[in-house]
């Protein structure tokens, strides 16, 4: 198994600490991985894209990044745009994600969420891209089974 995480940096030492709790969790299953990074929460669905199609082949892909809220409207736009193309990404193309970007209100809830030894958020997100990529492989081997439709 191979998972992609990619890594959105404009909050440098926050994405450090979800970098280290994902890197953890992977390192403890026996799952290798690739790392991307790129400047920021936006940048990530376009990585995610690129790789979906590119000949590079994941098992599921982890999301890692901070936006923290601020005096403009910037903060939801970033937030809910990256968070519903990644989403889109994931269903379109049956891949499975990890969503760790952090959406918090300050710096101080960024760190206390992305504490590896604490709430653990990166971690979290690698668990969750595992489960999913389980899942996956559950459904897929069942695939000679009847076909039911909705």
């Amino acid at each position: 198994m191979k998972v992609l995480i990619i890594e959105g940096r404009f909050y440098e030492e926050i994405v450090d600490e979800l970098v280290k709790g994902a890197v953890a969790e992977l390192n403890k299953q026996g799952v290798t991985y690739d790392r991307f990074d790129v400047p920021g929460a936006m940048e990530v669905p376009q990585v995610m894209n690129l790789a979906i199609k590119s000949d590079k082949k994941y098992d599921g892909v982890i999301s890692l990044g901070c936006v923290i809220r601020g005096e403009t409207s910037h903060y939801d736009i970033v937030a809910d745009e990256s968070a519903a193309m990644l989403l889109k990404l994931a269903c379109a193309y049956n891949m499975p994600l990890g969503n760790g970007i952090l959406t918090v209100e300050s710096r101080e809830q960024a760190k206390i969420r992305a504490d590896s030894t604490g709430k653990n958020k990166g971690g979290d997100a690698a668990q969750a891209c595992l489960r999913l990529m389980e899942i996956q492989k559950q459904f897929n081997d069942n695939s000679d089974k009847q076909t039911v439709g909705f």
